[in-house]
């Protein structure tokens, strides 16, 4: 019987139950079906790829240690994200890492009162097939995401690059749906404009 009604829970029911039985093959499942999405989470969060690896292993570790605790009230793969992101958060801050920690109101551009921006942003978008600027595109896209705040920058990633429902981010990060929409929307702002200031550096 499946687990919850939710598409992603029922693909993920037999792995689930593989875990809760203890199958010899259960973990490497695990790690298979979700060490890359873990590991990418991971390493947007803590910025080095030597912590992601860590945390990855220990999520993972974690998730199959703990399957017992896992109620099937969420989706499974928002509860491994949960695990994942708070090691993540947790290695940041015994890290104390504060490099690339920015203000977003400092950089995003200005709102009028209706919440509108007082000058429209430049259409770049028909510039990003030319291949003379792809390659230095993804690179600065890459370290636009990486100059975020730990807390938008998994939103983003999350939503982004996982292409993970707003409602499971709220659930994976403990936080409000609103809040969650809002992280993600300044977050493509932020990168949106460092990417318009690139282009226009460029040009």
């Amino acid at each position: 019987m499946s687990i919850t009604s939710g598409t992603r829970e029922d693909v993920d029911s037999p792995l689930v139950e593989a875990l809760r039985r203890d199958d010899p093959d259960a973990t490497d499942q695990l790690v298979e079906r979700y060490g890359s999405r873990v590991y990418r989470l991971a390493v947007r969060i803590t910025g080095l790829d030597q912590d992601a690896e860590e945390v990855a292993q220990d999520a993972l570790w974690t998730a199959a240690r703990k399957i017992h605790t896992f109620k099937g009230e969420s989706a499974f793969g928002s509860w491994i994200y949960r695990i994942a992101a708070n090691a993540a958060y947790e290695k940041l801050r015994a890290r104390r890492r504060k490099t690339g920690e920015i203000a977003l109101d400092d950089v995003l551009p200005s709102l009028d009162g209706d919440g509108q921006h007082f000058a429209p942003m430049e259409d770049w978008s028909t510039r990003v097939d030319d291949p003379a600027v792809q390659g230095e595109l993804r690179r600065e896209l890459t370290a636009a995401i990486d100059a975020l705040p730990p807390d938008y920058r998994t939103a983003l990633v999350l939503h982004d690059v996982e292409g993970v429902a707003n409602s499971e981010i709220a659930e994976t990060l403990g936080v409000g749906l609103p809040t969650v929409k809002s992280r993600v929307h300044r977050a493509r702002l932020f990168v949106r404009q460092r990417l318009s200031t690139y282009l226009e550096s460029a040009s």
